[in-house]
């Protein structure tokens, strides 16, 4: 992806969680150089990844396939691990109108994904087998807002704003905009998207940045090399 349509993304994204009523910390509207200044006090933020998430999952049709993310708070892996401390995350994402966060489960994040506002959220639902793989013929349990749910294979939940969802490790799904954007909210143990992002298909989970131009806020992504 080109960074100066990372930029025009984020502003977007910005606009749209305004509307719905919802403020980002003040470190999301730190420069780059702001950031590096900040850089030891902002240490957990950065081990955490905090912060802007623009991925297009390495494919380059972020129209078709890709998903804005922001993740406001996070634990450690360690922490869950000793089954101690900071041991939740909690993300801001949007699904445009029909653009696919494609098929993924997760080894160990349990997650709430939450419809925040604006259309229709679509999620499609598959099991695994006794291995943990994708099982195109077997079902599973989700919560929808707390209440049970037997899901069949490929049943699609329709999530209005408000409504929600539970799926735990195992439970395949993909999700969508449905008839307009979705500002989607999730709610999870600790996240660690470099490692527990299992894909259906071999895709990426972040994008590759043309770099056409400055960055206006880093990505996640950017950590590493920007800020060591």
């Amino acid at each position: 992806m080109k960074r100066s349509r990372i930029n025009e993304i984020m502003s977007a994204a910005g606009d749209m969680i305004h509307e719905f009523g919802f403020t980002l910390p003040p470190f999301a509207y730190w420069t780059p150089e702001e950031f590096k200044a900040r850089k030891d006090d902002a240490r957990h933020v950065i081990d955490a990844r905090c912060g802007w998430d623009i991925t297009d999952y390495g494919a380059g049709r972020y129209d078709e396939m890709g998903l804005f993310l922001f993740t406001l708070r996070n634990g450690l892996l360690a922490d869950l691990q000793r089954g101690g401390g900071m041991c939740y995350a909690e993300k801001l994402l949007i699904s445009r109108q029909d653009q696919l966060s494609p098929m993924h489960t997760h080894a160990l994040k349990a997650e709430d994904i939450i419809n925040r506002g604006g259309a229709t959220l679509v999620v499609e639902l598959f099991g695994s087998d006794d291995n943990g793989n994708f099982a195109e013929e077997k079902g599973g349990t989700v919560w929808l807002d707390g209440i049970r749910h037997e899901y069949r294979p490929g049943e699609k939940l329709r999530l209005a704003p408000g409504e929600s969802v539970t799926l735990r490790p195992g439970d395949w799904h993909a999700f969508w905009g449905e008839g307009g954007d979705v500002l989607i909210g999730e709610v999870s143990t600790v996240n660690d998207d470099e490692t527990d992002n299992i894909f259906r298909e071999p895709i990426g989970r972040f994008a590759n940045v043309e770099e056409d131009e400055a960055p206006k806020h880093l990505l996640v992504s950017d950590y590493r090399s920007w800020l060591g």
